[in-house]
């Protein structure tokens, strides 16, 4: 991993977003209900982001995703092998009281499990801790690799989702983690 190069990105570079390879084989999924995160067998596949459509895995509609963070004080912190974007984290405050959202994060499929995203995570909770944030929530997708990501991150299942961001990604497993700082 010493070749990646890690730093805070200026709101203009999210066009970058285009070079993430979100692609994954999706076998295992989870469901939280009644205070239970319950593992499933699934068969989810996730292609890379469409580069020519506008649909909401479109590179057009991340980037608007993203941009709409961004305009509400939100800040991006990027992973980049040599030029080239390989990993993102977005980072909102204040989307709920004492709350920061860690609004997006990816790393390009073949750079996955070296570090990366644990890397991104760290800043921006550090960032969260900076703006005096109490807590930082997350909307995971349900997979595996997400939710055991962000378990092993301090990440825990709530049972109190905030209603708007619960109201977005009713499927989503929706977790916080109590902040140090």
């Amino acid at each position: 991993m010493n070749k990646i190069q890690f730093r805070w990105m200026e709101p203009d570079e999210v066009i970058n977003v285009k070079d993430i390879d979100r692609s994954e084989r999706i076998r295992t999924g989870y469901n939280y209900s009644y205070g239970k995160l319950q593992q499933l067998d699934v068969m989810w596949d996730s292609p890379s982001w469409d580069l020519e459509g506008n649909g909401d895995y479109s590179v057009e509609a991340r980037i608007k995703f993203c941009q709409e963070h961004l305009d509400r004080n939100g800040q991006m912190f990027g992973a980049f092998d040599k030029e080239k974007l390989v990993g993102i984290g977005i980072i909102e405050q204040d989307i709920d009281v004492n709350t920061a959202q860690l609004a997006f994060l990816h790393v390009s499929n073949q750079y996955r499990q070296q570090g990366i995203g644990r890397i991104i995570s760290e800043a921006l909770i550090i960032k969260a801790e900076e703006f005096g944030a109490k807590f930082i929530y997350v909307s995971a997708t349900p997979s595996e690799s997400a939710v055991g990501f962000y378990l092993s991150q301090g990440f825990k299942p709530t049972d109190t989702p905030i209603p708007a961001l619960f109201e977005l990604e009713p499927e989503d497993i929706h977790m916080v983690k109590v902040l140090d700082g």
